[in-house]
């Protein structure tokens, strides 16, 4: 989430077929779609990435897209950002008459990538500690940014579905190995602990704002870094900002149809 393959033939199709993935909403033609968030949401770890805020044909925004044809598509989304940058120049761009939102954002308020880098160089101890304090911040802090930067959505959008995702849980810990430079069990499964108090803190608030919540959870569970088949890119040096964040299939097989699925 720091800021520094598309192609489709008849076996991925049938894939998503199979996933319930690839179907249109119904009347998305008529649909005016705006994609808002941080660079889970722009399509940061995927091919295809350009401009500063690094959007991807790729990511599930410009995915559903190309799969529903929308009367219109938005899209706001830049990586780094967080609810401040949403508040100023992402909410307020909304168009109007704007009938369906998505979103992620959160996770650059909690300062989510520095934590994860702080633990892959760090003991288990550390990491332990790094973890437990930004959950203490997610608590003390979060909830009420999320809230204002919900309410400006809904100011700018009041007759929209508003779909906010989560972040998955980055980490397979099936496994007490993790390869030469993956984490130790103790490590993943502390930072595996922070996200989860951070989806449901997520969670809570855009049901309270009246949104349409989507876990993610699901979609990658099984497929988290050090997993047979994983959704996610470990350690990543080139790009760098590629690391920890959801490559082609995360993006195709994760986030596309969560968000799909919840699109009404």
């Amino acid at each position: 989430m720091s800021r520094p393959h598309l192609v489709l033939g008849c076996l991925v199709t049938g894939s998503l077929l199979a996933l319930g993935v690839a179907a249109p909403a119904a009347a998305a033609s008529s649909v005016d779609y705006v994609a808002l968030g941080d660079s889970y949401s722009s399509g940061v770890g995927a091919p295809g990435q350009v401009g500063t805020c690094l959007r991807s044909p790729n990511g599930y925004p410009s995915q559903w897209a190309s799969r529903n044809s929308p009367k219109s598509f938005t899209n706001l989304t830049c990586s780094g950002a967080e609810t401040s940058d949403v508040l100023a120049s992402q909410a307020p761009n909304i168009p109007s008459g704007t009938d369906l939102v998505s979103i992620t954002i959160g996770g650059n308020d909690a300062g989510f990538a520095s934590t994860v880098l702080t633990c892959q160089f760090s003991s288990d101890a550390s990491c332990a500690k790094t973890v437990a304090d930004a959950e203490a911040s997610i608590s003390a802090t979060l909830g009420g940014k999320l809230d204002n930067t919900y309410a400006a959505i809904k100011a700018k959008a009041p007759s929209a579905q508003v779909v906010v995702l989560d972040y998955p849980l980055l980490f397979d810990t099936t496994s007490s190995s993790c390869g030469l430079t993956g984490m130790s069990l103790a490590k993943r499964k502390s930072l595996n602990g922070g996200a989860q108090v951070l989806d449901d803190l997520i969670k809570q608030h855009a049901q309270a704002a009246g949104f349409t919540f989507s876990d993610v959870r699901d979609e990658f569970a099984g497929h988290g870094i050090c997993a047979s088949s994983p959704y996610l890119n470990g350690l990543t040096l080139a790009p760098a900002q590629n690391s920890f964040h959801p490559n082609q299939n995360g993006y195709t097989y994760g986030y596309l149809p969560a968000f799909s699925g919840a699109v009404s």
